[in-house]
């Protein structure tokens, strides 16, 4: 593993109810689930540690902490440190930069969700260059054919951010945010002023819309026929994952 030359940390939002997936998720937390031949956060956890990133949150519910430090530990057997930290109630992603806060510091971090799956040749480059590279935030798009599903940004023919929407009924594209962005230190304290959207949440794309404003957003479009993103909230997403990984599978 190449430690990654920027001093950053790497966050899982492993929380959450998993409402879509009960009831299997009444109990056992979705990202303990096996997708194929894996835990599920193997996948997000493997992302961060390829990337050379050496320091390691993952935020649970209460329930289901003592479950994943009984599989990963303090991280020893992976290389890094793992620390964990409880999510009382699920109150949207942007709330993982608070439950975070003190531990990130002066950090920057590279959140990643813990039911996103990320595939690709060169995908682990990809991200240790976005990395170095960050001066604000990076968010990573993939074209989706469900736009509607996702935070959605809009782009112009030079492929610079035009807007950004979060589950639009009429998407102006298909390019769907992941559940990957990269952040300086200043993602947390823009989340302490975040207010709750009407659907009760401190909103992510209210976190990248600040970093937009300032001109300090980048963004890594993710090219459909080089990687896959899957997004294993629902059944049929879960099989489409495992199936995916075994078909390609050496």
């Amino acid at each position: 593993m190449n430690q990654t030359k920027k001093n950053i940390k790497g966050l899982i939002l492993a929380g959450g109810a998993g409402k879509r997936l009960h009831p299997i998720t009444k109990i056992i937390s979705k990202q303990l689930l096996p997708v194929y031949n894996k835990p599920m956060i193997y996948y997000p956890l493997t992302i961060l540690i390829n990337s050379g990133i050496t320091e390691i949150m993952i935020i649970t519910t209460r329930e289901d902490q003592e479950s994943f430090k009984h599989l990963l530990g303090n991280g020893e057997e992976w290389g890094v440190k793992i620390s964990y930290k409880i999510q009382e109630k699920p109150e949207g992603i942007a709330q993982s930069l608070l439950i975070a806060e003190d531990w990130i510091d002066s950090s920057s971090v590279a959140l990643i969700l813990g039911d996103n799956l990320f595939f690709g040749a060169g995908l682990n480059k990809k991200i240790i260059q976005a990395i170095e590279n960050n001066n604000g935030a990076t968010i990573f798009c993939i074209k989706v054919n469900d736009p509607e599903r996702f935070g959605v940004i809009d782009v112009d023919k030079d492929l610079n951010i035009l807007s950004i929407k979060e589950k639009p009924k009429k998407p102006n594209s298909n390019w769907a945010i992941t559940g990957l962005y990269i952040y300086d230190s200043k993602a947390s304290s823009y989340a302490r002023n975040l207010k709750k959207s009407s659907r009760g949440e401190y909103e992510i794309t209210d976190i990248n819309l600040k970093y937009l404003d300032s001109n300090n957003l980048k963004v890594e479009f993710l090219d459909d026929t080089n990687f896959s993103w899957l997004d294993t909230g629902t059944f049929d997403s879960l099989l489409e994952a495992s199936n995916f990984i075994k078909n390609n599978s050496k």
